[in-house]
């Protein structure tokens, strides 16, 4: 069976085309191509411009798709779109066009779930069996596990995301969108040397990071004000930006650490599964790796076209769904900002 997915929930526009091979076995992908709405550096993506980004985009995202996988309109056995949670505007857009497509082709629709699909995608790719899952992205951040058919949330962020907190530091030091903010801040962190002392809030299983960026903030603007050099009161170096990324980094990762180790104890899981645009981060999977070695376990975690936001995730889950006899009906092709992982029913796991 084959299944195109279309995401667009936030401001990476995806389209993605897989085939499930008719006696199991590992999925296809056909293709997987996305295209990034960049806004200038010091700004975020405001929601009616990213929606029209989408617009402008997605026919042609689709036909370069279809021609890249190969495959007829009459090959395709769904269309698969985000049903939720992101962006509204965004979100819209992409569910118009999912529409449109169904309509204009006599395909059957299927909405997912964004988290859900950043999870198969994930198990597909590396073949983790039952792992504990960090879903670390710029709206998500929550530590999962799987029982009876559903994706329970053990911990999540309580304020803002971790891929917020770094997006949003980023505008902070003026640092390029292009290719995301929260890249060109792991690059400068790669080249900070002191760690500085940042609160730490982790409340059971559960994260805080709004009040780590406010305290971020102030040192940026402590270290922009500072002409003669904001020096380090121990070594009498001087303090870069690359320290403030590295300190923000190192602080962060470490509470995500923690959270998914205690999970982890919880349900005598001995791998972790990273997925979200943030699980592509080396230095985040360098930390998880390390507290995973000591408990005699193991990361999964997988590259830039599965980990950031993509099509062929949105179709992956879809065509999983729609195996087991789930469609969505046009009246009920609508999208949702706030849709948790745990309210999927997972009829394709045992």
């Amino acid at each position: 069976m084959i299944a195109i997915g279309l995401e667009g929930s936030a401001n990476k526009l995806g389209v993605g085309v897989i085939l499930h091979p008719p006696k199991g076995g590992s999925a296809q992908i056909l293709a997987n191509i996305r295209h990034t709405f960049v806004s200038p550096p010091g700004e975020g993506f405001l929601p009616k411009d990213t929606a029209r980004h989408h617009r402008t985009w997605v026919v042609r995202l689709v036909k370069q798709a279809l021609r890249e996988a190969g495959v007829a309109i009459d090959d395709v056995d769904c269309v698969c779109y985000t049903k939720g949670p992101g962006m509204g505007a965004p979100l819209q857009g992409v569910a118009v066009s999912a529409r449109m497509l169904s309509l204009l082709w006599g395909k059957e629709l299927v909405g997912v779930n964004h988290c859900v699909g950043h999870i198969e995608m994930g198990r597909e790719i590396t073949g983790a069996q039952n792992p504990v899952v960090l879903y670390v992205s710029g709206g998500n951040t929550q530590v999962i596990a799987y029982a009876s058919q559903r994706y329970r949330i053990f911990g999540e962020a309580l304020d803002i995301a971790v891929g917020n907190c770094l997006d949003r530091f980023a505008r902070t030091l003026n640092i390029s969108n292009d290719p995301a903010p929260g890249y060109n801040i792991e690059q400068l962190a790669k080249r900070g040397k002191h760690l500085l002392d940042l609160p730490y809030t982790v409340k059971g299983m559960d994260c805080s990071f709004s009040g780590i960026l406010a305290s971020i903030d102030v040192l940026a603007a402590r270290l922009e004000k500072d002409t003669t050099g904001w020096r380090d009161e121990i070594s009498g170096e001087v303090i870069s930006r690359e320290d403030l990324c590295f300190s923000l980094q190192e602080t962060i990762f470490a509470m995500l650490v923690e959270i998914t180790e205690r999970a982890m104890a919880h349900v005598g899981s001995h791998q972790v599964l990273i997925v979200g645009g943030v699980g592509c981060n080396e230095r985040l999977q360098q930390m998880m790796g390390l507290m995973a070695n000591d408990r005699g376990g193991s990361v999964f975690a997988t590259d830039e076209r599965f980990c950031i936001d993509n099509g062929i995730m949105i179709a992956h889950a879809g065509l999983l769904a729609y195996q087991t006899g789930f469609t969505t009906a046009l009246t009920d092709s609508t999208c949702t900002q706030r849709f948790r992982t745990d309210e999927v029913l997972i009829k394709w796991r045992k």
